[in-house]
């Protein structure tokens, strides 16, 4: 079996984080590293005392994601947020494709699912796997597995303040994207704030203005 990489970035994250490394008690094996972006709140000492590797450097989604697999040595990565935990039998749904031929030349993401009751949480869940399929556009709290060997060759993470992942999938287009048959169920606390509707429509927004070519430092406002 190859070997496998959890990189969890992270900043003030403390409250989520926990129930985040729990979920990959399944994978014993595998090598979990939390890189902290300077958080306040006692997430570097949860992460340690839950099992995890901390590595420490600058704010910065993009910038965190990079340091991680720099710091790891699996052979194949899996990009994880901190307030996304994934849902039973995610392991065989990994391992299945980690092995599985041609795999090493594929990407893979997670079924999104939220901490939410209610049909604009599966509403919604159901549009980001039609976005998925469609467009081969995942988003960050869906994941990512790759293996080394390809993440290395398309360029990894770029120090990004925001759009790292929209960046990456890009690069590796949609072919090169597959769905697992496992679920990252993440925090709707975003959704509850901003709204059901208005929240997916800033990150359109944001998408669209990327596409345009509008400097990231611009979109980081818009998008906070």
């Amino acid at each position: 079996m190859p070997t496998l990489s959890v990189i969890i970035p992270a900043l003030n994250a403390a409250a989520s984080l926990e129930a985040t490394l729990a979920s990959l008690a399944p994978c014993p094996a595998a090598e979990i590293v939390v890189v902290d972006g300077g958080s306040t709140d006692g997430t570097a000492e949860r992460a340690r005392a839950a099992g995890a590797r901390v590595v420490v450097t600058v704010r910065g989604r993009g910038r965190q994601l990079g340091a991680g697999a720099k710091a790891t040595t699996g052979d194949w990565l899996l990009f994880l947020h901190a307030d996304t935990r994934l849902a039973s039998g995610w392991r065989s749904a990994v391992e299945r494709h980690m092995t599985a031929p041609g795999a090493a030349e594929r990407a893979a993401v997670f079924r999104l699912g939220f901490d939410a009751a209610g049909w604009r949480a599966r509403a919604l869940a159901r549009l980001v796997a039609w976005r998925t399929r469609a467009f081969g556009l995942p988003y960050g709290d869906q994941g990512l597995l790759i293996a080394r060997a390809l993440y290395r060759r398309i360029g990894g993470y770029r120090p990004l303040p925001i759009m790292e992942d929209v960046d990456l999938v890009s690069r590796l287009g949609r072919r090169r994207i597959v769905m697992l048959d496992a679920t990252a169920i993440t925090s709707a606390a975003r959704y509850r704030r901003d709204g059901w509707l208005l929240r997916p429509l800033r990150n359109l927004a944001c998408l669209a203005l990327w596409r345009l070519g509008v400097p990231p430092a611009v979109l980081v406002r818009l998008y906070r």
